[in-house]
């Protein structure tokens, strides 16, 4: 029971920093971590998005709309298969993504304990 209540402050402690995030940034966790993998790769695939992100294909979807319709993602059309649609930073994804400054959300202690053991990456 105890392992679940501590999930339960890191869930609430994440809602918290999500909510700090868009209020600050106007985007939601999902969306800011979709521009950070994108950053880090050319192009994804919405199934890739998904399976980095941990997400259904339905929620991925929503996600991949929201953040397209800001103009911060755009579409690519596939070189093999045109049917296949990939997805990749517009300059004001990337702009969007190097002004956001985590440090400015304040961080429950529940989740400055997780990162500071985080591996990093």
């Amino acid at each position: 029971m105890e392992t679940l209540c501590k999930i339960r402050e890191i869930n609430r402690s994440v809602l918290a920093f999500e909510s700090e995030m868009e209020k600050i940034y106007h985007l939601c966790l999902n969306e800011g971590m979709l521009l950070c993998i994108l950053s880090k790769t050319k192009k994804l695939s919405s199934g890739e998005i998904a399976d980095t992100l941990g997400l259904t294909a339905s929620n991925a979807s929503k996600v991949i709309k929201s953040v397209e319709h800001k103009d911060m993602i755009k579409r690519v059309v596939g070189n093999v298969d045109k049917r296949q649609m990939y997805f990749s930073l517009t300059k004001k994804g990337r702009n969007a993504l190097s002004v956001i400054n985590c440090d400015q959300i304040k961080l429950p202690d529940s989740l400055k304990c997780l990162l500071s053991n985080a591996p990093n990456k």
